[in-house]
């Protein structure tokens, strides 16, 4: 999937997985060695996150149902656990770094589309 931010025309990622079922859900990014420049992985449902069993940070971007920006972490940390944002759908992870690079604030909104 590719994602790009509406508010500043800004590409974010144009390679982006989904984690849709249970089990894609609970592995993440779990054992990854890392997480290369316009990569990233896309959680459905989901309102926190864990960075348990990762060596890199990551950053992300959590999104209510219309894939407005409701909360960011940048940096997010190995062996951590997020707060759990309640008005979140879905949760976009990130390389450390996209964030700021890309200037991704609250209140954005992205676009999220399959790649052809």
């Amino acid at each position: 999937m590719k994602v790009v931010n509406l508010s500043t025309g800004t590409e974010i990622a144009d390679s982006v997985n989904r984690a849709d079922s249970f089990f894609k859900r609970l592995k993440g990014l779990m054992f990854t060695k890392n997480l290369p420049a316009g990569h990233g992985l896309l959680i459905q449902p989901c309102q926190s996150i864990h960075t348990f069993f990762m060596n890199y940070p990551i950053d992300v971007v959590y999104l209510d149902g219309k894939n407005k920006i409701v909360g960011i972490d940048e940096n997010f940390m190995p062996s951590k656990i997020g707060k759990i944002r309640r008005e979140a759908t879905s949760v976009l992870e990130l390389p450390a770094g996209t964030i700021r690079n890309t200037d991704m604030k609250v209140g954005h909104c992205l676009s999220i589309k399959y790649n052809k």
